[in-house]
């Protein structure tokens, strides 16, 4: 595969022609972008999947929902539904997508909506009775048909987009240039305690600019694991037998952080839309035994494997240091612009 990558390097270079060329057209205003009345935040990256964009759009909804009408606007990867849909009473993973319904679930005072078009989307969003204050665009960074007021690049502490290169020899949707739209960047999956030297170093290879604040974040795991109808302690299952399920892009620090001597590691493709066959082995490979998996592969499960066999493990985005300076400027970037917004 490594070798069919590099032998595809003139069309990486083509791709990664075409995209500048794209990127310049919209800066020079030959394509055009179009700007809201009200606070747009873009989460986004330069390569393809795994860089814990969900659990960043996470953050910024509980830092955000105490304050303001929130809504999140997703394209709705391999979504069965097309156009603008505003998830609801009735709406399933199916329709929204897993990450958007996964948001639908946990925060039932936001509004959720997906929509290729982000720009319909966000129309559609300010026209509603009940129009939200602020948009959370999710995977956004390279839809410039909008124009966000913030944007938010992630880097994964393990593939930095400084080391990767363009489709299809590497992992990039577009060149490297791409990272002067951002106002913020966050390196993800990092560890914990990552020393100041590192950072430092790393802040060098991305060559972050002036203007541009850069932090660090992990994946933090809560200590229980939670089904239908109840939720277990990490310390009572983890020596138990049990299967661990994951259609994540990277799903190596989940097992790593879950699998013991006995356990089974059960992995598929990124959004993966689980067959009858797919639900039959993982049955058969189960028996009677837990089954654990990721919070977004839990809303396309649940319903098909038992309850009482049925877990997801949640996670959260936390900072390495410095989070109230990130919380800051969220903050002060929304509130100017709400209050910006009253004054017209």
């Amino acid at each position: 595969m490594n070798l069919l990558r590099k032998l595809l390097f003139p069309f990486a270079m083509l791709y990664g022609t075409i995209t500048r060329m794209r990127n310049f057209l919209f800066d020079a205003g030959v394509l055009k972008s179009y700007s809201f009345d009200l606070p747009v935040i873009a989460v986004g990256n330069l390569s393809v999947g795994g860089t814990g964009k969900t659990p960043q759009i996470e953050y910024l909804i509980r830092l955000l929902s105490d304050k303001y009408k929130i809504a999140t606007l997703s394209r709705g990867y391999k979504r069965q539904s097309t156009g603008f849909v505003l998830a609801q009473a009735g709406t399933n993973a199916k329709i929204l997508g897993d990450e958007p319904f996964q948001f639908f679930q946990k925060f039932p005072s936001i509004q959720v909506a997906v929509d290729a078009d982000r720009k319909n989307g966000i129309e559609q969003l300010r026209a509603l009775p009940k129009k939200p204050e602020v948009i959370l665009l999710d995977d956004a960074f390279q839809h410039r048909k909008v124009k966000a007021g913030l944007y938010i690049l992630l880097t994964s502490y393990g593939d930095l987009y400084s080391d990767d290169f363009m489709l299809p020899t590497g992992n990039l949707r577009e060149s490297r240039s791409g990272t002067k739209r951002a106002d913020v960047i966050v390196v993800t999956k990092c560890p914990f305690n990552l020393p100041l030297d590192e950072q430092n170093k790393i802040k060098k290879r991305l060559k972050v600019t002036a203007n541009q604040e850069l932090y660090f974040t992990f994946i933090a795991y809560e200590e229980f694991i939670y089904g239908e109808n109840r939720k277990i302690n990490l310390n009572e299952i983890q020596v138990a037998a049990k299967v661990l399920v994951a259609g994540i892009a990277k799903p190596e620090p989940f097992f790593a952080y879950l699998q013991d001597t006995n356990d089974v590691c059960l992995s598929f493709p990124d959004h993966h839309n689980f067959t009858e066959k797919d639900i039959l082995e993982i049955k058969n490979v189960a028996q009677n035994n837990i089954i654990i998996t990721t919070e977004k592969d839990y809303v396309r499960l649940n319903g098909s494997l038992p309850d009482e066999q049925l877990f997801y493990l949640p996670i959260q985005s936390s900072f390495v240091s410095r989070s109230e300076n990130f919380d800051k400027t969220i903050l002060n970037y929304v509130g100017k612009s709400t209050t910006n917004n009253k004054l017209y």
